[in-house]
């Protein structure tokens, strides 16, 4: 008699919570579908694209949610690319010697990824682009077409001279320094990355005069056009700067290359930078080389924070040597100083 009255009183406390559990699993479950319709919802929204044909081309174009036509063709670095890349494309064709010349490519779409844009919101521009080329032949074999585009960018060796040394090779030589930025690289996982002072050249700017702004905003140093020297454009000089090569080495293809711009690419497997690098060397006092260590510089509103170091040119191949731009410097400066260019 005890234990059933016991069951009558704990029935209902059992039921209860059996009920309760029902219910929460019930809310759960409801909460979790309407949760993952919500993503796969925003997730097909996210990634609905439309496609258009590039007036010139006749190539299918297919963007993203949220950049048009407009802007992909006022973008400079895409209409740079795609331009050069079909004169390359054409030069199968038209040279026989061409290595692709019996199985040419085709471009036969492009598809952009992702984008990143610049500046406020009432007044923004493409910055960034990703995308995806196919690219094929008739025998269906196809080519590696994942480009991330970013346009050019210009990087400056600056060389610093005390001037109580005395004039002449020998005596430079010793006591020529460079000054490099110290400065947080987040692509590459550093805060503290040594490298040439460089920087992207705006739409519509030229190399030149970007060069001189990045040189007065990143090192503090007031220089006009005029007293800068493209180390890259002046390899041009020497032989035509295509250089002998080695035979059997390409054939045709050489042509592609009178197509780029005279300039460095840090990373042609899947990015269109390239760095076109300028050279400027002058006499300073010596006490003010002591204040450019360790000076703070950079545009702080452009969320720069750049240390300067000063280093000796002949060390510089091992201070910067992580540092394509820095490598690239030393191999143009040595290269063209025995040609007796600069």
């Amino acid at each position: 008699m005890r234990v059933f009255f016991l069951t009558i009183l704990i029935m209902p406390i059992f039921l209860s919570a059996i009920y309760q559990s029902r219910t929460s699993l019930l809310r759960a479950w409801t909460s979790t579908t309407s949760t993952l319709l919500v993503s796969r919802l925003s997730w097909t929204s996210a990634f609905k694209m439309s496609t258009f044909q590039h007036p010139d081309y006749d190539i299918p174009i297919t963007l993203p949610t949220g950049l048009t036509q407009s802007q992909l063709l006022a973008f400079s670095p895409f209409t740079t690319w795609l331009s050069t890349l079909q004169t390359s494309l054409n030069n199968q064709h038209t040279t026989p010697s061409h290595l692709f010349h019996p199985e040419p490519y085709t471009l036969r779409s492009i598809t952009v990824q992702s984008f990143d844009l610049f500046g406020l919101p009432t007044n923004s521009r493409l910055g960034f682009l990703k995308l995806t080329s196919h690219l094929a032949n008739a025998a269906g074999e196809t080519l590696p077409g994942a480009v991330f585009l970013r346009g050019p960018s210009v990087a400056m060796l600056v060389m610093l001279i005390p001037d109580d040394v005395p004039r002449g090779k020998e005596q430079e030589e010793e006591e020529r320094y460079v000054l490099l930025t110290v400065q947080p690289r987040i692509a590459a996982g550093s805060l503290a990355f040594v490298e040439l002072p460089a920087g992207m050249v705006d739409e519509g700017g030229t190399f030149a005069g970007q060069a001189a702004r990045e040189i007065e905003e990143e090192l503090g140093i007031v220089i006009s056009e005029r007293e800068l020297v493209s180390l890259s454009e002046l390899v041009e000089a020497v032989d035509g700067g295509g250089g002998g090569g080695v035979e059997g080495g390409g054939g045709g293809q050489q042509h592609d290359v009178g197509e780029l711009p005279r300039a460095v690419y840090p990373s042609a497997g899947g990015c269109d930078e390239y760095v076109a690098i300028y050279m400027h060397e002058r006499r300073v006092p010596r006490a003010q080389l002591g204040e450019w260590t360790g000076k703070l510089t950079g545009l702080r509103e452009h969320g720069e924070k750049i240390t300067l170091k000063l280093v000796r040119m002949r060390d510089l191949w091992k201070e910067g040597a992580r540092d394509a731009k820095c490598l690239a410097a030393v191999a143009l400066w040595e290269g063209l100083r025995r040609e007796g260019k600069v």
